[in-house]
């Protein structure tokens, strides 16, 4: 972008910030498919889905559920959390006879919209968020605590029956 004009050297040096939180995400976003790529995702697919034979499919969506939505704690960003584990969670889940893939699908994408309030880094918009100063890290994590928690409550207690009489 220097060598052709669009930007000048003033303006990268001026927009600190932004080019850290771009340099960051593209950092994690080649993490996760790092971990694709070297095997590690269908391997902990492979062994999921060992650890969870004999569960039945109703459990084992709750707790797949319940896993994909902690562990993007771990991520900076909904789409590195996204190719990392999307496809380890689905893996484990076909393994499982009777379990309702669709549902599952569902929950699971559903859920990846709510994740984006539980941390100042869990999505693109989030440090923007938290870098305009308005909200204390302390009220953040709290609040994206409280909150995580009530719509993942409302996912399970009211969408995962809904979707099951929807398929």
């Amino acid at each position: 972008m220097l060598w052709t004009g669009v930007l000048s050297w003033n303006d990268i040096t001026n927009n600190k910030a932004a080019w850290n939180t771009f340099v960051w995400f593209a950092t994690l976003v080649a993490l996760a498919d790092g971990l694709s790529s070297t095997g590690f995702i269908a391997w902990l697919g492979k062994e999921g889905g060992a650890l969870m034979s004999g569960i039945s499919p109703g459990v084992a969506t709750v707790v797949l559920l319940l896993a994909f939505f902690l562990l993007h704690y771990l991520f900076a960003s909904t789409t590195a959390h996204t190719t990392a584990l999307l496809p380890a969670m689905l893996t484990i889940a076909s393994t499982i006879p009777g379990m309702n893939m669709q549902v599952f699908v569902l929950l699971m994408v559903t859920s990846l919209g709510i994740m984006g309030i539980i941390t100042p880094y869990g999505t693109g918009p989030s440090p923007i968020y938290y870098g305009s100063g308005y909200l204390p890290t302390k009220d953040y994590w709290r609040l994206g605590t409280i909150f995580g928690a009530i719509f993942l409550a409302a996912l399970l207690l009211i969408g995962y029956p809904w979707m099951s009489m929807m398929f």
